[in-house]
């Protein structure tokens, strides 16, 4: 038992490395962004290769194949802000890196390829036209087919090198060329070959490099990601190998504190106390031993069992190595770090005096109190908290501000609550008290059980203290995470108003909808918020961007933009709002007056409120349609709702447009939706693995909580039998040990909701966002909920052992 908390370490440290291990090679195995096909790879330093050099490629005697590498991103039509990531693929053999769905691969300019999530998102079929670029160079491209390419975060599209390269002005527009052999025992000649035919060009500098090579190189490069990520995994472990130190040093404390006489009566022999605290820590260091190994051996056996499992829900996922440096590594940092935590209790526990030996009792009375030296470095601790956390506090930043020291300010913030936890630890025994008594008072008048289970914590500070800290630990890390989450949210929530006010945009360019479109949407049961509006170009300094005239009132109010001077309603003829980097370019305050101006025309206008940040659509300015009349209107747009929620309604409300407008080719669909979704996942995606790692601390600590309920029963059998013999019956029993464990969890949670909510609001005003407070309240009622249930079923093996217990055996057996 005392090695649990060690093992349970053991298995997360080396179950990191393991986990990098298998990325690393899965990224060797499949991530490379080169097809496993391509022997040569081409490619030019400081500029692109031309078609002619592509063309000399492909007609040089021993290639089978070649493929020129390029993308480009393009603006789809009038959805502002939307775009489409062009892809030179061939589309199929061994150098294609996706696969045709449906219709055909594009075979002539003009036509493009959507990948299959793009073209649900931007609800088009085969067939469909979409228009590409703005400004001068605005291109119409047939939709041919639908295509199953690699998982990107962005929309994208793929046609041949030959079309893509027709959308650039570049004369050199392949990055790279990828190039199949035709026989792999011709790659060395065909290197020589190609160096031949490139290399005629004086101002030309061409590397010739093997695909294996290349693809070596990727994959590395995929390893550095992924050392980045296990950098911020190994701060999480090494907080949770620090609460298991804290866990065993509780739980060696007890242990060494049932074998007092054993101790006493060796040095009533003539044993030294420098004896007893080198014996008690080879002890640790054995236990240390132990747990680590089989913590390596129980994350072995999870490593080898992950591909298997991946492999079943069809994820692949390649088998870790043997790092058989790094196990051993494991195993004796376990061992040290089990000594480490023996010693506090080791040289505790030789202050035994001789004459403990004649007493009956197996155990020492509850030391109730702290050393000098012990409360003065708490104190200390806690001025240096203080002064650590006035820093970040006093030199809050406003509102952009340039020179604020945000890495100065977090690193103090990290140093403050270090010094917090220390504080904690050395005062645990003297806060323990006072937060009983806050949190157990109903326990104190409901049942006897309750008040026996408070007077047992109550009795024992430091053993109390031992386990609630490390509890406080996991919990003020979950805690600031559900707190800075839940403020993160909201700022998302905020952007993503301006950004993605509806689900759907509907757009057409130059003309209005055909006549009874709108009509028929706004009847359509499966769409809510049907609203049509008007976008303008908008030319601001040297940015582009656009006005509306959108009624922002006939928004959900969840999505509305929000002013941060003036007022939005009323807005009258020669009036506008602003968005806030507009008003910046502008220069201009509420009141002031400007003009707007355009390809166009322009308007001369009053400026009545300035946004937050931008306006609906990302757009610069709002303004009445007779203004935006002025500056010449170049899109009609339509804003709609899903009336179904989830995955379902998004598809009906598609399905409902496509069904009004598909017939138009001068229509495009944007999905609004799919981006404040992407947004919202990103964040409860980074929440859910921050939380994941944090619950092994939370683990830890549940270990330590079970593993101290049950020395503790271990400890008073006596007075565990003379309690049944007092007519306690085995539910009481299981009542009063299961409440014990369940205050250990009470306690800790206390403290760590103290702690966890104002760290997490200094962070989030440190990191200058712009994100609003919040305060979760329901989230954080579950969270303690849940960390007190899990706390006060860890002691279900203590109650086992307790409700064995025989009243006559326990009277007549010391303990």
């Amino acid at each position: 038992m005392t090695g649990l908390s060690v093992l349970v370490a053991s298995f997360m440290v080396f179950g990191a490395v393991l986990a990098r291990d298998m990325l690393v090679q899965t990224a060797l195995d499949t991530f490379s962004d080169t097809p496993r096909a391509t022997s040569v790879v081409v490619s030019s330093s400081g500029k692109g290769l031309s078609p002619d050099e592509l063309a000399a490629i492909r007609g040089t005697p021993g290639v089978a194949e070649a493929a020129g590498r390029l993308e480009t991103t393009q603006q789809i039509g009038s959805i502002q802000r939307s775009n489409l990531t062009l892809v030179a693929d061939p589309g199929a053999g061994p150098l294609s890196k996706v696969r045709l769905v449906s219709g055909t691969y594009p075979a002539s300019p003009g036509q493009i390829a959507l990948d299959r999530r793009t073209a649900g998102h931007l609800a088009i079929d085969v067939g469909a036209r979409l228009t590409l670029g703005n400004g001068e160079r605005p291109t119409e491209m047939v939709v041919t087919g639908v295509v199953e390419g690699p998982v990107e975060s962005e929309k994208r599209a793929y046609a041949t090198d030959r079309v893509v390269a027709t959308l650039l002005d570049d004369p050199e527009p392949y990055e790279r060329v990828d190039i199949r052999a035709v026989s792999e025992q011709q790659r060395a000649q065909l290197i020589n070959d190609l160096d031949s035919v490139l290399g005629v060009n004086p101002e030309m500098f061409v590397d010739v490099t093997p695909g294996e090579v290349v693809r070596n190189k990727e994959a590395r490069e995929s390893a550095a990601e992924i050392d980045k990520v296990f950098t911020l995994i190994a701060m999480f472990v090494a907080v949770s190998v620090g609460a298991a130190a804290l866990v065993a040093t509780s739980t060696f404390r007890i242990v060494f504190a049932q074998r007092m006489r054993q101790l006493a009566l060796l040095r009533t022999l003539g044993a030294q106390r420098g004896q007893l605290v080198r014996a008690l820590a080879a002890e640790g260091a054995v236990v240390g031993l132990v747990a680590g190994t089989l913590g390596v051996l129980a994350a072995y056996g999870a490593g080898y069992a992950a591909p298997a499992i991946a492999g079943a829900t069809g994820i692949t996922v390649s088998a870790p190595g043997v790092p058989i440096t790094a196990a051993f590594a494991v195993v004796i940092g376990a061992a040290l770090t089990t000594v480490a935590a023996v010693l506090a209790p080791a040289y505790s526990a030789a202050r035994v005096a001789p004459l403990q030996a004649l007493r009956s009792s197996n155990t020492m009375t509850a030391e109730r109190r702290i050393g000098p030296l012990r409360l003065v470095l708490g104190l200390l601790l806690v001025v240096w908290s203080i002064g650590a956390a006035a820093y970040p506090v006093a030199g809050l930043p406003g509102a952009g501000e340039p020179d604020y020291d945000t890495d100065g300010a977090l690193l103090s913030l990290v140093l403050s609550g270090s010094a917090t936890f220390g504080a904690l630890i050395a005062l645990g025994p003297a806060i323990v008290g006072p937060v009983l008594a806050a949190v157990s008072w109903p326990l104190r008048k409901l049942s006897h059980a309750g008040r026996l289970a408070v007077s047992s914590v109550g009795g024992t500070p430091h053993r109390a203290a031992g386990v609630s800290v490390v509890v406080a630990l996991g919990v003020t890390l979950v805690v600031g995470t559900v707190v800075g989450t839940a403020c993160l949210q909201s700022y998302v929530d905020e952007k993503l108003a301006a950004r993605a006010p509806a689900d759907l945009v509907v757009a057409t360019e130059g003309q209005p909808f055909a006549s009874g479109i709108v009509d028929r949407l706004t009847a359509d049961r499966a769409l809510t918020g049907v609203t049509p509006f008007r976008a303008a170009s908008l030319k601001i300094g040297q940015s582009n961007s656009q006005a509306v005239d959108l009624d922002v009132s006939a928004l959900p109010e969840s999505r509305r933009v929000t002013a941060a001077e003036g007022t939005l309603a009323g807005l009258s003829p020669g009036e506008a709002v602003l968005g806030r980097s507009a008003a910046e370019d502008l220069q201009v305050r509420v009141g002031d007056h400007t003009t707007l101006r355009s390809a166009g025309g322009e308007v001369p206008v009053t400026v009545k409120a300035i946004l937050q940040e931008s306006g609906p659509l990302s757009s610069d300015a709002i303004l009445v349609p007779g203004d935006l009349d002025k500056l010449g209107t170049s899109s009609f747009m339509m804003l709609a709702n899903a009336s179904a929620p989830g995955a379902d309604g998004q598809a009906g409300a598609k399905a409902a447009i496509r069904n009004v407008v598909g017939a138009s080719g001068e229509v495009e669909i944007g999905d609004l939706a799919d981006l404040r979704d992407k947004a919202n996942s990103e964040v409860s995606g980074m929440a859910a693995v921050a939380l994941g790692l944090l619950g092994l601390t939370v683990l830890i600590a549940v270990v330590g909580v079970g593993t101290t309920a049950i020395l503790s029963v271990l400890e008073r059998t006596t007075e565990v039998g003379l309690l049944r013999a007092l007519g306690m019956g085995r539910g009481g029993l299981r009542t009063m040990i299961t409440t014990e464990a369940g205050l250990y969890g009470t306690i800790g949670a206390a403290l760590g909701v103290l702690l966890g909510v104002p760290y997490a609001w200094l962070a989030t005003a440190v990191l200058d966002l712009g994100a609003p407070l919040e305060l979760p309240g329901g989230q954080l009622i579950l969270v303690v909920a849940v960390l007190i249930a899990i706390t006060a079923m860890s002691g279900f093996f203590a109650t086992c052992r307790a409700a064995r217990v025989s009243p006559v055996n326990a009277l007549t057996t010391p303990d």
